[in-house]
């Protein structure tokens, strides 16, 4: 069947469409399957959140598919600059990561950066692929709710020493006002649900790792009463 491909996905694949090869009673889920072995889509299939529409319908996984239906992959929307997320080992740069979410309707960027204190260093641990599809998936919720134009955040593994910076966050805006509200959701997400933890190293070589607190469940996940 073939699946078209929009932004991003489109660029990755260097096409605006590909083939994927599916038995009957194939579904969403099937098809999208297929498409995460595709060599140009895993890597970013693998930390992107997407829906596929089927005859331009947003459908489920379990959607059935025909040989007649039209398929599109879509990439999360978000109407402005975006969605970025990012768990690395590398040095983070706020001021990057303002630039990245500006745009020509942007009035208001609110940055965030969480630092290291009072510790010798803090050691990060994460679990990188769902911890980066969970930020997106925020992200691109932060993004709706409150009319952001761009949203981006970045989480350090590792050794992070005194002073340095182990997570940030920049949004975009028209207004400050939603700019500020959709950082402070932005960033009180990211610290209950995104799947690290940290490892407190004090100056005498003391260590421990810090209490937190159990995710919440997805919605569609909760039991029923």
């Amino acid at each position: 069947m073939r699946v078209r491909l929009f932004a991003i996905l489109r660029e990755r694949a260097g096409s605006e469409s590909i083939e994927v090869e599916l038995s009957d009673g194939a579904t969403v889920a099937t098809a999208l399957a297929a498409l995460s072995e595709h060599p140009a889509l895993s890597a970013v299939l693998a930390r992107m959140p997407v829906r596929m529409a089927v005859n331009r319908v947003y459908a489920s996984p379990e959607t059935p598919l025909g040989p007649d239906d039209e398929l599109a992959l879509i990439p999360p929307v978000s109407g402005g600059a975006g969605v970025h997320a990012r768990v690395t080992g590398d040095p983070l740069s706020l001021g990057t990561l303002a630039e990245r979410v500006g745009s020509a309707r942007t009035g208001a960027v609110v940055a965030f950066q969480g630092v290291t204190r009072e510790v010798e260093r803090l050691e990060y641990e994460a679990y990188g692929e769902m911890a980066e599809e969970r930020i997106l998936e925020i992200l691109s919720d932060c993004a709706k709710r409150h009319g952001l134009e761009g949203a981006a955040a970045e989480h350090r593994t590792g050794v992070v020493a005194l002073g340095e910076p182990s997570v940030i966050v920049a949004v975009s805006a028209p207004h400050r006002a939603e700019a500020f509200e959709g950082a402070r959701e932005a960033i009180d997400r990211i610290k209950a649900e995104v799947p690290v933890w940290k490892r407190e190293v004090e100056h005498d070589g003391a260590q421990r790792w810090a209490e937190g607190e159990q995710p919440p469940l997805d919605r569609q996940e909760e039991p029923a009463l």
